[in-house]
């Protein structure tokens, strides 16, 4: 006797994303809620229902014993079950944003001298400016500014709550014109990339896991007042268990174009937010106010677990920057901020690899490229010997 067939059920917990898990009424119950400055004791405000945090004051509770593990705690459930996004206010000093910015425009104007238009999310190419791969070429471009720049342990404090200790930073910058557009809400890296058709493909505990694979963030490199076009932000939408599915269709569209919410950010504040927010580019109506030429740092920062969006030449970033972490280790840096730059460029997790030339010895995995440059710096070596290291690493690692 045939067994009978069972209709799979949807909901949080069934096996697939379905039509009854994309309702506008159950997102409007997972959105429209308070978020309560009671229940995130180190953070100074909670504006427009997103929680912001003072990046200095951040600074001091890491000091205390125990305290970094519990601010990551409380930013985890920030993220995940609460509003989904927070800022940190004054989370790079303005000389460091400057002398970044100064690298990037160098770089934009050697893109226009080579006729090279990068596309973005705001206009046709050459409307707008883009940096693809800005981490990369700011390495070898300018790796003593590199190295400032990513020193910066409020992101690492987020990136390590969310990612763990070996994550993956790529970042984006984009200088958005006045007249620029706005973009249509979305999510994010990955699910939010793939074409909606595939979507309810997927199994549901893949639409619950893509978010925890990448966290995504904007440095303010100029004041942004909300005329400038900040980011658009639907606080709590992280919560909604169809919203990759959902975000597309058009009441959607319009409850977000309803109900989002803008904060003004000044040069050296940072955004960051759960990739499943519900969220989009404002546009810049800042022609007569004066105009403003909206400048970010877009930093999407990957689990080393997962598929990082850009191919990046880490070991040629690795030469770059090693002698600017040995000046730095000179003139009496913290570890920690030496550790955060090399995080930050160097290939955090051991494979894939060929486990015939690298294997294992002593541990589950062979060393990570992180783990041979903060032995080189440990150790002291030169950059010549840290070259032959790398060299030796990555013949061992490919067939």
């Amino acid at each position: 006797m045939a067994a009978p067939v069972r209709t799979p059920s949807t909901g949080a917990s069934a096996a697939w994303i379905g039509e009854s898990d994309v309702d506008l009424d159950e997102f409007r119950v997972q959105v429209e809620r308070d978020t309560d400055l009671a229940d995130y004791p180190h953070a100074a405000e909670v504006r427009s229902k997103v929680l912001v945090y003072s990046a200095d004051a951040l600074a001091e509770v890491t000091e205390r014993a125990g305290g970094r593990r519990a601010l990551q705690s409380e930013l985890i459930r920030a993220l995940a079950d609460g509003p989904g996004v927070v800022v940190f206010t004054e989370a790079f000093e303005a000389g460091v944003v400057d002398r970044a910015n100064e690298a990037f425009f160098t770089l934009i104007e050697a893109q226009r001298a080579g006729g090279r238009e990068a596309g973005d999310h705001f206009g046709t190419p050459g409307a707008n400016d883009r940096i693809w791969n800005a981490a990369q070429k700011l390495a070898l471009h300018a790796p003593q500014v590199f190295a400032e720049y990513y020193a910066n342990d409020a992101v690492a404090l987020i990136c390590q709550a969310w990612l763990g200790p070996r994550y993956q930073v790529t970042s984006q910058v984009n200088v958005v014109n006045p007249g620029g557009t706005a973009q249509v809400p979305h999510r994010d890296y990955h699910l939010g990339f793939v074409p909606e058709e595939h979507l309810a493909e997927y199994p549901a505990h893949v639409h619950r896991a893509s978010p925890a694979l990448t966290l995504q963030g904007a440095v303010a490199h100029c004041d942004m007042p909300v005329e400038s076009g900040p980011t658009m932000l639907l606080p709590h939408s992280q919560r909604f268990a169809g919203g990759y599915v959902a975000f597309n269709r058009p009441e959607f569209v319009d409850y977000f174009a309803a109900h989002h919410v803008q904060l003004p950010l000044q040069k050296g504040d940072a955004v960051f937010f759960n990739p499943a927010l519900y969220h989009g580019a404002g546009a810049n109506v800042s022609a007569a106010t004066p105009a403003i030429r909206r400048i970010a740092n877009l930093l999407q920062i990957s689990s080393p677990f997962g598929r990082a969006m850009e191919a990046m030449d880490r070991t040629a970033m690795v030469a770059a920057v090693y002698p600017e972490l040995r000046a730095m280790k000179a003139a009496g840096r913290p570890w920690r901020d030496l550790h955060n730059v090399v995080v930050a460029t160097a290939e955090g997790y051991a494979f894939p690899t060929n486990l015939d030339s690298d294997q294992p010895v002593g541990s589950l995995a062979p060393p990570s490229q992180v783990d041979t440059v903060l032995g080189a710096l440990a150790h002291a070596l030169t950059a010549e010997d840290l070259a032959v290291a790398l060299r030796d690493q990555n013949e061992r690692r490919h067939p």
